[in-house]
């Protein structure tokens, strides 16, 4: 085994962050001035550049983008996916600039035609039959898993380590190595209960584990990436996701599958690419053009089941229903559109 010379690398990282700064002075000089942002950025993940201080963006087309101190890039994270089709591609600009400039009315909670439309194309890529939008993919995961607890009568989550599924608190957890329970993920910030109280946990890759948490018998839905994506990108070994299909149907669980970062495997994601059977999908930003936003898909029997409990009463999807704000016409909705397939022909153009 040959020792790594820690203090070589010491010395070649402080070289490197020397270089970095001195080539972008501008970025360097707007961060320190950001005193009114918490820890100098817009968002504190902004932080993790290990030169010190992120760049600064001028402008950015397609998959370049270009910083303030002049410096143009190939993009290879493209918005963490939400630019899949390049920064502000046409059609995202004439939409937007359609809806706002010239029609108006971006914030009226109406719906319009298009929605119609996209759910069609989301039906079309995905399977799912019926959609509901939200303002991002963790938004949708967590109303997601709402109705996963509603349509089962089961309280926990089934999630694999080191997942990503945006900021759901029931996703930062890992199985223990020793007893096989859930406990937090090293780093959650101030989980509000203990996790083990609504999560379980199993490792990527071992159905042993898998079915060890589904024997409780308390697993509302399983919630898993097609492939793991925030430790690097680790692919399902042959046989796992089916057998994971099929773990969750023996135990009555629902299969749950977030495609927010995995839509680049295809056409219709993974879930097409690969013909995985989800009865709840999310996905977000990336189909959105740019535009924050994500949706989730369910089955028939998932929003059945969901729509005989609001029929009984004993849910409200409307009045605390979903993200985001509502219109007083929303009351007037029955939950039972829920059961209308929203199927029609996705091969007609899109209305914009």
């Amino acid at each position: 085994m040959i020792a790594v010379d820690r203090a070589r690398l010491t010395r070649l990282l402080q070289t490197e962050q020397e270089a970095y700064a001195a080539a972008h002075p501008r970025s360097r000089a707007l961060y320190a001035d950001a005193t009114n942002l918490f820890g100098h950025v817009p968002m504190t993940w902004m932080n993790m550049w290990s030169g010190g201080f992120p760049l600064y963006l001028d402008h950015a087309r397609g998959a370049r983008i270009t910083d303030v101190d002049g410096h143009t890039y190939v993009d290879f994270a493209l918005g963490d996916t939400g630019a899949m089709a390049g920064h502000s591609p046409e059609p995202t600009i004439k939409a937007v600039s359609g809806r706002y400039a010239d029609l108006g009315g971006a914030t009226t909670m109406l719906p319009t035609a298009d929605a119609q439309w996209v759910g069609a194309e989301l039906t079309a890529r995905f399977r799912l039959p019926l959609w509901s939008f939200t303002l991002s993919a963790t938004d949708a995961n967590r109303w997601a898993i709402r109705l996963a607890r509603l349509a089962t009568g089961r309280s926990k989550i089934l999630v694999f380590g080191y997942c990503y599924h945006g900021s759901v608190d029931e996703t930062f957890a890992l199985a223990n190595p020793i007893h096989g329970g859930a406990e937090s993920r090293p780093g959650n910030v101030a989980p509000p209960v203990p996790v083990d109280l609504t999560t379980r946990a199993a490792v990527w890759n071992d159905l042993a584990s898998v079915e060890a948490a589904l024997r409780h018998g308390d697993v509302a839905a399983i919630l898993t990436e097609p492939a793991l994506t925030n430790i690097g990108i680790v692919l399902p070994e042959p046989g796992f996701l089916e057998g994971v299909r099929e773990l969750a149907t023996r135990y009555g669980a629902l299969l749950m599958i977030d495609e927010t970062h995995t839509f680049s495997a295809g056409w219709g994601g993974a879930t097409t690419a690969w013909d995985l059977e989800p009865d709840i999908f999310v996905i977000g930003k990336s189909i959105g053009g740019g535009i924050p936003c994500g949706a989730y898909g369910l089955s028939e029997d998932v929003a059945a089941r969901v729509t005989h409990h609001t029929d009984r009463g004993d849910a409200d999807i409307v009045d605390v229903g979903g993200v985001g704000g509502r219109s007083p016409v929303m009351r007037s909705r029955s939950p039972r559109c829920a059961r209308r397939s929203g199927r029609c022909s996705p091969g007609r153009p899109s209305p914009t």
